[in-house]
């Protein structure tokens, strides 16, 4: 029954760190105009950002953390994709933004994931001395090495749709741009047959 209690208990330690809060979303970011997201989060906890453009002009936009204090965090201008992580320095409010602002006319399609770990625990000695258990920490380590895993997977299928949404563009490009090589040379070709029975017709008659 001990056993039985204590594979429960790592089974159920497991799932909460896998299972910690992960937000997926798709925006549309109109230009000339930013698009902000907030979290509340305690000191010390880890917080991850990745992200995606999918569709629109040359698949860039401007990124920005700050945090409670109005501190910048991170900022990347012109990104395509990309992933940062960090912890939190202070307790509070963190905001992150995409500013489609560069842009004067193309709206931009953004596919982000914005991850929160699990805040640091608090209490006596008695929770310190499990907090640093070392099954516990195995564990830990354990569940944060399965998250790894699930957000490379979900980004390369992020990153896999968007290939082939352009790929396939390029190859409707190409074969539109195919059908319109075909039908200049049938019109020329017709032109010229039409221009030569003209000449002869008329040579015929003088």
């Amino acid at each position: 029954m001990h056993n039985l209690s204590k594979s429960l208990w790592v089974i159920s330690m497991i799932l909460a760190i896998v299972v910690s809060t992960a937000n997926c979303y798709t925006i549309t970011v109109d230009a000339h105009a930013e698009e902000c997201f907030f979290e509340n989060v305690e000191a010390d906890t880890k917080m991850g950002l990745t992200f995606e453009i999918a569709e629109g002009g040359f698949l860039d936009i401007d990124v920005k953390i700050t945090g409670p204090d109005g501190t910048v965090i991170y900022r990347g201008e012109r990104e395509s994709s990309g992933m940062y992580t960090f912890s939190a320095p202070t307790s509070g409010r963190y905001t992150y933004c995409f500013s489609n602002q560069m842009s004067t006319m193309t709206p931009k399609v953004v596919m982000f994931n914005f991850e929160v770990g699990e805040a640091p625990h608090k209490g006596d000695d008695k929770d310190k001395e499990v907090d640093h258990n070392k099954l516990e920490e195995m564990i830990k380590e354990l569940g944060s090495t399965l998250k790894t895993v699930k957000n490379e997977q979900e980004y390369m299928q992020v990153r896999d749709r968007i290939h082939r949404s352009i790929n396939e563009s390029t190859n409707s490009r190409v074969v539109m741009w195919s059908i319109f090589e075909a039908s200049v040379l049938l019109v020329m070709t017709l032109g010229q047959v039409y221009y030569l029975k003209r000449f002869f017709e008329v040579q015929r008659v003088v």
